[in-house]
């Protein structure tokens, strides 16, 4: 569990969004889906085990859980420190009762578009109060991380760099794509990751990697095949880290070649770009140039914001005009595609935005990797 402390910045934070924003409450969605569960547990330090949560964070006053009545028996509810905890038959009636009898005008509302539950929603919009969406707004209120913070994003880099080292040494041909994917989630598991997990893979034949993502198969792996696995997990303190190498024991194709000789330099003048000032897009740009010089699109978001949610904003696109603050962290996955849109390259790195440029929490060389490798540890 968080400080007191830390606890104590992360609602100051939030609950001065709120004021810039002249809402009265918010109400915090979470739920099972990976990536989706971290803003309950940012604010009330619930792990959602199953189905999903809500938090009630009024402007004063203390928060309140509000859980789906089947969900009584499904997650440790000693383990948060909100002490207020309700069972409800349906969560959003309970919530349009209370905010009515609180007689709250405007209503901020983290998760509105992808998280909510419908029957929820459904209760809430037939109120005559307002439902704000909030997601910018939270997520700018939590994206410059603590030193407190920053300690678990460091441990789950660690987990995931110990989980890639088992995947190299279990890599052979074949093996099936899932076989070499298994000592990595078993280690991701024994250290404290749980059901945080999005261990997922861009794969193909003839030293090339198909240009759309998939679950680890049971297809048997040949010398010449592309592998490149997209790790993707949390520690135990919940905090999103994601990285990915390409994995190869024959000879990658030209086109592969051609892309993977301009991803060094592309990738180190992202990373000196990270600095607290600038913006964004130029973090975008200082990639894509690189890129487009060697005639390669980009087939993938560049990056985003990470923390206890796997995705955040703000997000590192071209049009993304925000100023970038030391100690946010950012997922930065550039994945390179051929013009017909078929083929790809594909990396990830997590990075701490420094004062004059990007730190990389992974120093992993960007390379094929055969699986006779060693690596260190983060």
């Amino acid at each position: 569990m968080p400080t007191q402390k830390e606890i104590d910045r992360r609602y100051s934070n939030i609950r001065a969004a709120m004021v810039d924003n002249n809402v009265d409450a918010l109400i915090v969605c979470g739920n099972q889906y990976a990536g989706f569960e971290g803003a309950v547990r940012y604010v009330s330090g619930f792990e959602i085990v199953h189905r999903y949560v809500y938090v009630l964070l009024p402007l004063s006053g203390g928060p309140t859980l509000v859980f789906p009545r089947e969900a009584r028996w499904i997650g440790d509810k000693k383990a948060t420190w909100v002490r207020d905890q309700v069972w409800a038959e349906i969560p959003g009636k309970w919530l349009r009762e209370k905010i009515e009898e609180k007689r709250w005008k405007r209503v901020a509302v983290y998760g509105l578009d992808f998280i909510m539950a419908v029957r929820d929603y459904r209760e809430l919009h037939q109120s005559s109060f307002e439902l704000v969406p909030f997601d910018f707004p939270f997520d700018m209120a939590r994206a410059v991380k603590s030193a407190e913070e920053l300690e678990g994003v460091r441990d789950a880099m660690d987990i995931i760099l110990d989980g890639f080292h088992a995947l190299l040494q279990s890599y052979q041909p074949g093996k099936s794509e899932a076989e070499i994917m298994a000592p990595a989630v078993e280690r991701f598991f024994a250290r404290g990751a749980g059901q945080r997990m999005m261990n997922i893979v861009l794969s193909g034949t003839g030293g090339e990697a198909e240009a759309h993502f998939k679950v680890p198969s049971l297809r048997k792996v040949a010398p010449d095949d592309l592998l490149l696995y997209s790790l993707e997990i949390t520690g135990a303190a919940g905090y999103w880290v994601e990285f990915s190498r390409a994995l190869m024991q024959g000879k990658p194709s030209p086109r592969t070649r051609a892309m993977s000789e301009v991803y060094p330099e592309a990738m180190e003048a992202a990373r000196l770009k990270m600095h607290d000032g600038t913006l964004a897009c130029e973090v975008h740009k200082a990639a894509t140039d690189v890129f487009s010089r060697a005639g390669f699109a980009l087939g993938h978001l560049t990056g985003h914001s990470i923390g206890m949610t796997m995705i955040e904003y703000p997000a590192i696109g071209a049009n993304t005009q925000i100023e970038l603050k030391e100690n946010m962290v950012f997922s930065f996955h550039p994945q390179v595609v051929d013009q017909d849109g078929q083929v790809c390259l594909y990396t990830q790195d997590t990075y701490r935005i420094g004062k004059k440029e990007g730190e990389c929490l992974a120093s992993v060389p960007w390379k094929f990797y055969s699986g006779a490798e060693v690596l260190k540890t983060a």
